[in-house]
């Protein structure tokens, strides 16, 4: 391998971005295609999107019989959660089963203790004060905001929307959403940005526990990593479903039928969060403010 082709290779990893190395099998001859730089014009550009999205290496063949290799390089997967609560208790072990790296943060240290979260990286800090100097954010870095408290939410999710973060998920009702969408607007937050937000969080299964809408926080984050603005670009979608997860007809009514029949999700039912959750100490969403 060509000695700057391997450095820039290198770089590309330490720094978190994803990159193919495509390497012809009959003359050696490699290239690199980073993600960032995917050319809908380039003659394998639908399957370097795949590849990107998959994460998957594999031989291919090109239109004149050649024979390819391409060798993909994609970060590991992180989860940043936001409010150290009951949903996060079951999203975390279920996360790095999945193959996420995740980290909790949560100023509030009634909910954000080592017996809650044990052997999860946890800060007890205000997410200004973790975020960037101990957790980045970046392209393959999801958040989760599940505090429903805007003084703890609102600064990380759009810290998440400049990185281009690949998820974006936020609890709250689609009346809780509009307010927030105001605050946002408000501060200077790109309008499209701020449509990128998945909320009410969650894909919609009929969750009701706190371990069941977990799952279905999960399974969005999922399917948006999976579907990112790269590959979905390459097959006609959208950066907004892709960072979504969910359907044109979804996004036109801010949330799902069901959503729309009981107004919420389980977790609205409970204030946006699990009625647990407000309980450890006794101390309210309110006590680190």
């Amino acid at each position: 391998m060509d000695r700057g082709l391997l450095e820039t290779l290198n770089a590309e990893r330490r720094a978190r971005r994803a990159v193919i190395r495509v390497t012809n099998l009959a003359t050696g001859a490699e290239r690199l295609v980073r993600e960032a730089e995917l050319d809908p014009s380039d003659p394998l550009g639908a399957e370097l999107a795949g590849r990107f999205r998959s994460a998957k290496s594999g031989m291919v063949e090109t239109a004149d019989g050649g024979r390819l290799f391409l060798t993909v390089h994609v970060p590991p997967p992180r989860l940043v959660c936001i409010g150290a609560v009951h949903i996060t208790q079951a999203l975390a072990p279920m996360a790095r089963m999945a193959g996420f790296d995740v980290t909790v943060i949560d100023p509030r240290t009634a909910f954000a203790t080592e017996a809650r979260f044990e052997g999860v990286p946890l800060f007890p800090d205000w997410p200004d004060d973790v975020i960037p100097g101990k957790v980045g954010l970046d392209a393959y870095t999801g958040l989760v905001a599940v505090t429903h408290d805007p003084k703890i939410d609102d600064w990380p999710i759009a810290r998440a929307l400049e990185a281009g973060s690949f998820y974006v998920g936020a609890l709250g009702s689609r009346k809780t959403h509009a307010k927030r969408v105001e605050r946002l607007t408000a501060s200077g937050v790109d309008p499209a940005a701020i449509a990128r937000i998945a909320a009410p969080i969650g894909l919609d299964i009929g969750a009701q526990s706190p371990a069941e809408i977990a799952v279905a926080v999960l399974a969005q984050a999922i399917q948006a990593l999976r579907r990112r603005p790269a590959a979905e670009a390459a097959k006609g979608g959208t950066a907004a479903e892709a960072a979504r997860g969910g359907s044109t007809a979804e996004a036109a009514r801010g949330g799902s039928t069901a959503e729309a029949a009981r107004g919420g999700t389980a977790a609205e039912a409970a204030r946006d969060g699990s009625a647990a959750d407000v309980a450890p100490t006794g101390v309210s969403a309110d006590a680190a403010s």
